[in-house]
């Protein structure tokens, strides 16, 4: 579950790690007050949507005047922002951040996640803030410190000391990093937090640092625990079919393609999706509907994936080993009749009464084909999506 950059800064408040004085707002108007209310001559209006790369594509802008403010927020609120990961249609801005702008001397990278093959907590520290660190890694990986956290003794005084020397910090933002990191693992830790990046942490010309930006992801196996969090989840951010896909216990993921798959399996439907591409056409979405799944459960998938305008045709791969095919098979022709099925299914069936689920599907009188195999299943599905296109 992502938070707004907002939201993670009230957060951060609550750890002493300091954040530029700002307003979220949610109209022109109350852009305007907010500025006025934090004072100065400047300010910074932050669309507020679960993206990096706002500031490359207009959504963080520095404004001189009130109106300017007022105009800005007027401009980006009720728009949808697109970034570079964002899929094509973005994602709605319905409030925007008002900040006092900072007196940025140098930008730093800090980020803090969970590193799934040391099995431990990571703070990654670099001098190259501001930057994506997916380039910096690649291009300058000496400019990455990685400091691994021992669970039984939590976050020690020396590696803050040794993150600070390789940041050539000195004076108060020498002894402020460390305030920073250890609010950082509290935070971290006691919330249930997959990441918490701050890109850029900037030092101002007080030689004081800064989370301008922040960014901060929960383990959505853990937002149970954290009601107040919880509350803070914003459906418009998330695809409408992953929502519902999350409330009937599919994982449900929405692509740019054309070929619809649903799978069960989640390293089933990562083949699935690589024959499609291999055969030349373009995944949908990824849709693991479980290993345990009902007919149920796939009526309601299937349902899903005709809400796609994008979906041309649908590839359904099913492998019976805790289900029965045959039950599949029930599901896949009970949602066909629901929902009016007009695109063309492909449905590669094996395991359990796998040839009782192939003549369900064969003598439904609908428009579903049976292949025998998985690469057949992916090039009938290709080669429907563009005979359905054109």
């Amino acid at each position: 579950m992502n938070l707004h950059e907002f939201q993670a800064k009230q957060l951060f408040s609550r750890y002493g790690i300091p954040t530029p004085h700002g307003q979220v707002v949610t109209s022109g108007a109350q852009a305007r007050q907010a500025a006025e209310q934090l004072g100065g001559e400047s300010w910074v209006v932050k669309a507020q949507v679960h993206s990096g790369g706002r500031g490359k594509a207009g959504g963080v802008r520095i404004i001189d005047t009130l109106d300017g403010v007022a105009d800005t927020a007027y401009d980006l609120l009720g728009r949808r922002l697109v970034t570079h990961q964002t899929l094509r249609q973005g994602l709605p801005i319905n409030q925007v951040l008002v900040e006092q702008p900072s007196d940025i001397q140098r930008e730093l990278y800090l980020a803090v996640l969970v590193d799934r093959i040391s099995q431990k907590i990571v703070f990654m520290v670099s001098a190259q803030g501001g930057m994506e660190i997916e380039e910096v890694a690649e291009s300058q990986p000496e400019a990455i410190l990685n400091l691994f956290i021992n669970p039984i003794v939590g976050l020690q005084a020396y590696q803050c000391r040794r993150a600070a020397f390789f940041l050539g910090l000195t004076g108060d933002a020498f002894k402020q990093l460390q305030t920073v990191m250890q609010g950082l693992y509290h935070l971290f830790t006691e919330n249930d937090v997959s990441l918490v990046e701050i890109n850029p942490l900037v030092v101002t010309g007080q030689n004081a640092l800064l989370a301008v930006d922040a960014k901060l992801n929960l383990d959505d196996n853990a937002v149970f625990r954290h009601a107040e969090l919880a509350a803070m989840f914003d459906p418009a951010q998330e695809d409408e079919a992953e929502v519902v896909a999350q409330q009937h216990g599919l994982n449900y993921i929405s692509l740019d393609g054309e070929v619809a798959c649903m799978v069960n399996g989640a390293g089933l439907a990562m083949a699935t999706m690589d024959l499609i591409q291999k055969e030349g056409g373009q995944p949908a979405n990824f849709l693991d509907v479980g290993g345990g799944t009902t007919s149920e459960r796939v009526a309601q998938a299937f349902k899903l994936i005709l809400s796609d305008d994008k979906v041309k045709s649908i590839l359904v791969n099913i492998f019976g080993g805790i289900v029965r095919c045959d039950l599949i098979a029930e599901g896949i022709i009970q949602a066909a009749k629901e929902v009016g099925l007009s695109l063309p299914v492909i449905v590669r069936l094996e395991g359990t009464n796998a040839e009782l689920g192939r003549q369900l599907l064969s003598q439904s009188g609908m428009s579903i084909r049976v292949a025998q195999d998985l690469t057949d299943a992916a090039r009938q599905s290709v080669l429907a999506a563009q005979e359905t296109q054109s």
